[in-house]
C-alpha cells in the first residue's frame, strides 16, 4: 500500500509540474500559481475536516507555514524554468531536493552515511552535465532554465525540512498550513507586481488540474507514509521528474542528447540514493 501510494504522489506531482510549466509558457508565472495554489487550498481545507484531527496549535504549524513559502518559491522556479527551458533537463535538477534536508541533518550532527554521500556526488555530477551546454564557436554556457531549477531544489528541499517538523501533530494540518501560508504570498506578489490574476477561461481547466494534482499527491504521500518506511516514499515520491520527461517527450516531443539522458538518470539515481537512508 506504502509503494502504490508513493508512485501515485510522485505521478501527481510529476503531472502537476508538467502542466504548470505548459501554463507557464502561456501566462505569467504568478497567475499559474496563485490560482492553482487557490484550488489547492480548497482541496487540503476539505481534507482536514474530513481527518478529524485536533488542530495543533499555531506555533506548532510555524515551521509548516514556512515550508509552504519555501515550496511555492520553489513551484515558481520550477514553472518559469519549464517556461524557458527544457524539462528534460529542468526536472531532473528539480530532484536533487532531497540533498537540502541531508544537509540540514549534517549541520545538527547526524552524518549522512557512505551510500548518502555517493548519492550526493551523483546528484552534483547530473546537474553539471545537464546544465551546460556547448555552442557551435566551442563556448559553454549553461542551459535555460538550470539555474532557476537549482532554486527550486533549494525550494523543495526547504519544504521537505519544515513540513516534516511542522507535521509531528497531523499531517492534514501540516499540509493546510503550508498552503494557508503559500497563497496570501502570491496574490501579495501579484499585486505588487501588477500581475493579472484571471487567467483566460480556456486555461481555468488546466490550472485547477495542477492543484488538484498536487494537493493529491500530497495526501498520497503523507498518508504513505503512516503504512510504510519514511525512506522507501521518500525514494519512490522522488521519481516524479520522470513522469514529467515523459509526458514533455510524449507531447511536446522533446529529444535529449545521449549525454544528457545519461545525466538526468544520473541526478535522479542519486536524488534516490540520497532520499533512501
Amino acid at each position: 500500500m506504502a509503494a502504490l501510494l508513493a508512485l501515485s504522489g510522485a505521478f501527481g506531482w510529476g503531472a502537476g509540474d508538467f502542466l504548470g510549466g505548459l501554463a507557464a509558457r502561456r501566462l505569467a508565472v504568478l497567475t499559474v500559481l496563485a490560482v492553482s495554489q487557490a484550488v489547492g487550498l480548497v482541496s487540503v481545507l476539505v481534507w482536514v475536516v474530513f481527518s478529524e484531527d485536533a488542530f495543533p496549535g499555531v506555533v506548532d504549524l510555524l515551521p509548516a507555514a514556512g515550508a509552504g513559502i519555501a515550496a511555492m518559491v520553489g513551484l515558481g522556479a520550477l514553472y518559469r524554468g519549464f517556461a524557458i527551458g527544457a524539462m528534460g533537463i529542468v526536472a531532473p535538477i528539480s530532484a536533487a531536493a532531497p540533498v537540502v534536508p541531508l544537509a540540514v541533518d549534517a549541520s545538527r550532527g547526524d552524518v549522512p552515511d557512505a551510500l548518502q554521500w555517493v548519492g550526493v556526488a551523483l546528484v552534483l555530477t547530473g546537474i553539471g552535465v545537464l546544465s551546460r551546454e556547448s555552442r557551435a564557436e566551442g563556448q559553454r554556457v549553461v542551459a535555460a532554465g538550470a539555474g532557476l531549477a537549482v532554486v527550486a531544489a533549494l525550494g523543495f528541499g526547504l519544504f521537505f525540512v519544515g513540513i516534516d517538523a511542522g507535521s509531528d501533530e497531523s499531517s492534514a494540518w501540516a499540509v493546510t498550513a503550508a498552503r494557508s501560508a503559500s497563497v496570501p504570498v502570491v496574490l501579495v506578489a501579484a499585486l505588487i507586481t501588477s500581475t493579472a490574476l484571471r487567467p483566460p477561461r480556456a486555461m481555468l481547466p488546466m490550472l485547477v488540474g495542477i492543484g488538484v494534482f498536487d494537493t493529491l499527491s500530497n495526501v498520497s504521500v503523507a498518508a504513505a507514509t503512516t503504512y510504510g518506511a519514511v525512506g522507501i516514499v521518500a525514494v519512490l515520491s522522488s521519481l516524479y521528474p520522470v513522469v514529467t520527461i515523459v509526458l514533455a517527450w510524449v507531447v511536446l516531443g522533446e529529444r535529449l542528447s545521449a549525454a544528457k539522458r545519461a545525466g538526468g538518470v544520473v541526478a535522479l539515481g542519486g536524488a534516490a540514493l540520497v532520499a533512501a537512508a
